[in-house]
């Protein structure tokens, strides 16, 4: 049995919280993954467990910090075919379909993303999480595109830090019902959920538990009552595009949560958005890589019979 690491820590200089001085000296763990050590009792303060982040610390003060095994991964997996954009020995990119649920959840126990990296990548257990190896950012079931997996710790935790910095670019397309006078825009809204209906999100307010959310769009093509629009994500909240598109009156066609689910011709398998592009710094020789996600050819077709009426 493969037991903790512990390692110790002097204080040379007074620091004014105990994440901040940790994140700074084991630059390997990010200041989130250190929190989320001091909530779970695997920080020491001379001799005495702290769970307190923001507790001060002195010249002098030895901190013993444990990082626990990753949790054995009850998963299996599944040969499940992947479209594969982009792959190193740290990251991997995917052109998700629609239908492929991300990760484990209840009503979805297997055949999912995570299931199918478990066979793709034998040495992926642990990273970032039991139940989410490797997992930085997910799209819906139906939403379509590209998605970016951590093949490392090391890659996990660059990503994430990517993301909560708004360095990562992330793209979209969608058709949304509707047309606006306006050629561009940015919704500012904040989304927590739904206070009625737990499986939706919503627009809330901070107060009442709203996370800040900002999309900016603009239109890429006008399809006479329908609109081809690019978003871009500068936060990550669930359901975000979709819920703000929903919030403006232009919800995406075929969305069975959020809009109304007018008929368009198209046996569409979910709503019609594909996160087309994705850029990113490679956590390892921090070169760009950018990769563009190939419209499934169900989008192609209801651009071909909006176009045609």
């Amino acid at each position: 049995m493969i037991s903790n690491q512990s390692i110790s820590l002097r204080v040379e200089q007074n620091a004014s919280r105990l994440d901040s001085y940790l994140s700074q000296n084991k630059t390997d763990l990010s200041r989130s993954r250190i929190q989320q050590l001091i909530e779970q009792g695997n920080v020491e303060l001379n001799g005495e467990v702290c769970h307190s982040k923001k507790v001060p610390i002195k010249a002098g003060d030895l901190i013993i910090l444990t990082i626990p095994q990753p949790e054995p991964l009850e998963l299996r997996s599944e040969n499940i075919p992947l479209d594969i954009l982009y792959e190193d020995d740290h990251i991997l990119i995917l052109n998700k379909p629609a239908g492929l649920v991300v990760h484990p959840a209840p009503g979805h126990p297997d055949g999912t993303l995570v299931n199918a990296l478990l066979a793709h990548c034998p040495n992926l257990p642990g990273i970032g999480g039991v139940q989410r190896p490797g997992i930085v950012h997910r799209l819906d079931k139906d939403t379509t595109g590209a998605i970016a997996i951590a093949k490392t710790e090391v890659a996990h935790q660059s990503l994430q830090a990517q993301l909560k910095a708004k360095t990562a670019r992330r793209e979209y397309l969608g058709v949304v019902y509707g047309v606006t006078p306006e050629e561009l825009g940015t919704i500012n809204l904040p989304i927590g959920r739904h206070p009625k209906e737990r499986k939706k999100m919503a627009v809330v307010p901070v107060e009442k538990g709203g996370r800040e959310a900002i999309t900016h769009w603009q239109i890429k093509e006008r399809l006479g009552n329908y609109t081809l629009m690019h978003f871009q994500l500068e936060t990550g909240r669930t359901h975000q595009i979709r819920v703000h598109s929903a919030q403006i009156g232009h919800p995406i066609v075929g969305d069975s949560v959020y809009s109304s689910g007018r008929s368009v011709g198209v046996n569409l398998p979910g709503q019609a958005l594909h996160a087309w592009k994705l850029q990113l710094q490679h956590p390892i020789s921090k070169d760009l890589v950018a990769v563009v996600a190939p419209l499934p050819q169900v989008f192609l077709t209801l651009l071909q019979v909006l176009r045609r009426r």
